[in-house]
């Protein structure tokens, strides 16, 4: 906490979360014009300010009365981290009441976006407008003006390209645990503690960005609502932490992707939304009577249902619906599952993520056999439907795909 806040305590109110028309009226409730609430804007959103100390762009007058009327950044804050052996980063993320929920940062990312026809993707399969997105620097340089003597000015080059890497993938929590209960997954044995904020859930990003410096629309940079909890439990501040993601941080809808266990009503909702991420909806199942053993949320809303609020969703040009499967060894990962899910998704434009399960404690699965794997991503491509398997990140520090559990009883290194 900065000198200017350090005496606000537990009546701080939070300016991390408050969208630009709602800073532009705080600003004016203090006697100021409504453009000191655009400098805010800017400074909470594209510089990452962590304080309000940090708002130079402010005059130092007027950051002591913000600080002085129990005002702050207020952003989740990052109190552990622990380092995955592929490069993955996990962090246990603390909010403003103490409640804790993790977000994961992947360099490269994990393969999530290929085929659903997106910038995203067209970098994860290798090309990016023509160009070849792993092309040599070297190559590079001779289209780009700004190369001096063959060599990229450093401050010209992103974090992300100095570092090595093409692109990274942020995983974002929108629940304090998760009320839906899939029965191969460890945050379900958290049940739900609250929502988070819109504020809390786009602050999960900007406090990942300001960890690793990453400039927005220099690094690429792609989001995925896949952490703790189901967004569309939450659907209303998950929409605004999208809207303070897009308005705000300016990363596109294009380069976000959501993930919904299947909430039937919110899915239609957000088919009619203008500004969306791309929808990923965790099939998991090739009929209700596996779904409904391994994903009990069935009972309420059914395969057929999903689907067919899925096809009201309005697809752009090039843009497919992601069915994410997770691989549970002799449950759903047979040749009669494959030919189940060809025949439940023809017609449709879709692509299928095949997830290897990750295993956890306590929870009674077996990964499936890799040749199991293969023969099932193989029926699907034969039968003309796109399937991908996606990169296993941070298996070894619980970062994976379903091994989320706000993790304080491991050994992990403090941040601070």
């Amino acid at each position: 906490m900065s000198d200017l806040e350090s005496s606000v305590g537990e009546g701080t109110k939070a300016l991390f979360g408050m969208a630009l028309d709602e800073l532009r009226t705080l600003a004016v409730s203090w006697g100021e014009s409504a453009y000191r609430g655009v400098q805010i804007h800017g400074a909470l959103y594209r510089q990452l300010a962590g304080s309000v100390e940090e708002m130079t762009v402010l005059p130092l007058a007027l950051r002591e009365r913000i600080a002085a009327e129990g005002w702050s950044v207020a952003r989740p804050e990052m109190v552990q981290t622990a380092t995955s052996v592929d490069g993955t980063e996990r962090y246990l993320m603390r909010m403003g009441d103490g409640e804790t929920v993790e977000t994961v940062w992947m360099p490269e990312g994990d393969g999530g976006e290929r085929g659903d026809g997106s910038e995203a993707a067209a970098e994860e399969m290798g090309e990016v407008d023509g160009e070849t997105a792993g092309a040599s620097t070297a190559l590079r340089s001779a289209q780009d003006d700004s190369f001096v003597g063959g060599r990229k000015r450093w401050q010209d080059i992103g974090v992300l390209e100095q570092k090595g890497y093409r692109r990274a993938t942020i995983c974002i929590s929108s629940q304090v645990g998760c009320a839906v209960n899939c029965q191969f997954c460890l945050t379900a044995k958290l049940g739900i503690r609250r929502n988070l904020t819109a504020g809390e859930i786009a602050g999960q990003v900007a406090a990942v960005l300001a960890r690793h410096g990453v400039v927005v629309g220099r690094d690429r940079i792609n989001l995925v609502f896949m952490g703790m909890g189901e967004p569309f439990l939450n659907y209303d501040e998950f929409m605004k932490s999208v809207h303070l993601l897009v308005k705000g941080m300016a990363i596109p809808e294009s380069r976000m992707t959501v993930s919904t266990s299947g909430i039937e009503p919110a899915i239609r909702r957000f088919a009619m939304e203008t500004i969306r991420p791309k929808l990923a909806l965790s099939l998991n199942a090739s009929n209700d009577v596996v779904r409904e053993r391994i994903m009990p949320i069935t009972r309420k809303w059914n395969i057929e249902a999903l689907l067919e609020a899925v096809g009201t969703i309005p697809l752009t040009k090039r843009e497919y619906v992601t069915f994410e499967y997770v691989l549970l060894g002799k449950v759903n990962d047979q040749p009669e599952h494959a030919r189940e899910v060809l025949a439940l998704l023809r017609g449709m434009r879709a692509k299928v993520n095949l997830i290897v399960w990750n295993p956890g404690p306590g929870i009674a699965y077996e990964q499936p056999l890799p040749e199991d794997v293969a023969v099932f991503q193989k029926m699907l491509i034969d039968g003309g439907m796109p399937a991908y398997i996606r990169r296993p990140r941070g298996r070894d520090i619980y970062a994976a795909c379903g091994q989320l559990k706000r993790t304080v009883d491991e050994p992990l290194v403090s941040i601070r």
